[in-house]
């Protein structure tokens, strides 16, 4: 309990320094947190000019595919603003030697690196992408009850892990390929998946994007929720999945540690 709580004031330390980052350099914050909101605004209006010539997509209706579009996004800002950058810079400073400073901290080194910067210009559009989910559920004149709304946002937090464990997988290979170059854009495309519904998919594109690389189901599962109620199946097999890719991304890191050849030797 004691390293638990260690490691809370540690990462709240983190937040604080951040925060008070982001606010000496106001201009930056607010360019890319506009950039966010208007890559958000041109998704939700993608949807509103697809859906004026069709009345579903694999049998996802407008407001469905809103709430889709919304979840999508929640999960994409809160791996901005909590691991994003982090899991990056691991890439650069695997390269650099720079990760000889996370060994020297007073906290795991997986911690550390994960947790090190906060990024709120990624958090200050959460709300804006609850507001979406909320908007498209009003239209479609859901009423969810408490149990619902907990399911939808543990599996919310199934998806960030997913995503957070993904990416920690893909980053710790630098330690055997000493370069991560195109990772970034690359997966970032990847995510843009996510916003498609399970039912577009078949054959080997299924396979690949749902089984294999679940970022299809990080988004469908928790929109489901809402749309069509709990599913025992599906709620399974997401808390299945999120552990599988949290213990493999896990043990990659640090296999990778003990190959890790610091600065000074």
């Amino acid at each position: 309990m004691s390293a638990l709580l260690r490691h809370a004031r540690i990462w709240l330390a983190s937040i604080r320094y951040s925060l008070v980052r982001a606010m000496m350099f106001r201009g930056d914050f607010l360019m890319w947190a506009l950039v966010e909101f208007f890559w958000m605004g041109a998704n939700v209006l993608l949807v509103s000019v697809i859906y004026d010539h069709t009345d579903s997509i694999a049998g996802w209706s407008k407001y469905e595919m809103l709430l889709l579009v919304g979840t999508t996004q929640l999960i994409q800002r809160l791996l901005m603003a909590f691991f994003w950058s982090n899991l990056f810079e691991l890439g650069r400073n695997v390269r650099s030697g720079h990760f000889d400073f996370f060994l020297a901290q007073p906290g795991s080194p997986l911690f550390m690196v994960s947790t090190r910067k906060f990024d709120l210009d990624g958090l200050v559009n959460v709300p804006v992408a609850l507001a979406i989910v909320v908007y498209a559920a009003h239209q479609l004149q859901l009423s969810p009850g408490v149990g619902q709304i907990a399911a939808y946002g543990l599996f919310v937090v199934c998806g960030l892990v997913i995503h957070y464990s993904l990416l920690l997988a893909i980053i710790s290979l630098v330690f055997w390929l000493q370069s991560a170059k195109g990772i970034e854009g690359g997966y970032f495309g990847l995510t843009e998946f996510s916003r498609m519904p399970r039912e577009a998919l078949r054959g080997a594109s299924a396979v690949l994007f749902v089984y294999l690389l679940p970022v299809i189901v990080v988004s469908n599962v928790p929109a489901r929720v809402l749309v069509h109620g709990f599913d025992a199946t599906q709620a399974a097999w997401l808390l299945g999945v999120t552990a599988f890719w949290l213990v493999v991304a896990v043990v990659i890191f640090h296999a990778g540690l003990k190959r890790y050849a610091s600065a000074s030797s």
